[in-house]
């Protein structure tokens, strides 16, 4: 077919390519609009591609969850508010998708993790999940907390409840794993991975407790202390 436009016609500047990577499902419903205070609460905890990925799509997930329309599904309001809670390094990434390449809320999810966190990351998370082990002097209740610390960092490591409470226990030194063994009433292992993982909370927590318990009867004694080893002066 023969182009019937004019030389000034065809030397302007395209019009395609204008159009957001995300693309939003019409809503229809009546008297639906984003609340500034809802994108202010958004913009609060901006994603600039230097923080864990993970955190900012949990601080997204339960801001967004606090606002609700009947007639309007809530991925529909996270793909609407998404680009607010991205700036700098993170909010041109976004700009540089193709036009209309994230057409679900998955679709974003998925994006955004394998660009802020590659598989190279998972691989290195997984790996310290699975050789991980208590330091020496390490106590019980900081070990749990490392290790529930990784754990957080990759939630997609694919491990199930079963392998990292295996991995944990044996990881432990003697003496934690006899206690663990004890508030079992026999073998940890033998337990449901439920009630291994109550056992596991409620020793972290006793020991947590304990501790601080510890710091604060030294803090409590320190002035004693000190005053004790004063030269005395007449």
């Amino acid at each position: 077919m023969a182009d019937n436009r004019t030389m000034a016609q065809m030397l302007q500047a395209p019009i395609e390519g204008y159009e957001d990577a995300i693309v939003v499902p019409p809503i229809n419903a009546n008297n639906f609009e984003l609340k500034q205070p809802l994108i202010n609460l958004v913009q609060s905890n901006k994603f600039t591609g230097r923080q864990d990925p993970h955190n900012h799509l949990r601080f997204f997930n339960k801001v967004t969850s606090t606002f609700r329309h009947p007639e309007v599904p809530n991925t529909s309001i996270k793909l609407l508010l998404f680009p607010f809670s991205l700036d700098g390094e993170a909010r041109d990434w976004l700009d540089k998708e193709p036009p209309r390449s994230i057409l679900t809320w998955d679709d974003l999810v998925s994006k955004f993790i394998n660009q802020y966190f590659p598989p190279s990351k998972t691989t290195y998370y997984r790996n310290e999940i699975i050789t991980f082990y208590q330091k020496p002097n390490e106590a019980f209740n900081e070990a749990w907390e490392r290790f529930k610390g990784l754990l957080r960092q990759c939630p997609h490591h694919g491990f199930s409840e079963l392998h990292q409470l295996d991995t944990f226990y044996n990881s432990l030194n003697s003496n934690d794993q006899d206690a663990l063994d004890s508030a079992a009433g026999g073998n940890f292992l033998d337990k449901m991975p439920q009630e291994g993982l109550a056992i596991i909370e409620s020793k972290s927590k006793v020991r947590y407790s304990r501790s601080r318990a510890s710091d604060s009867r030294v803090s409590t004694d320190a002035p004693l202390s000190i005053f004790l080893h004063l030269p005395i002066i007449l």
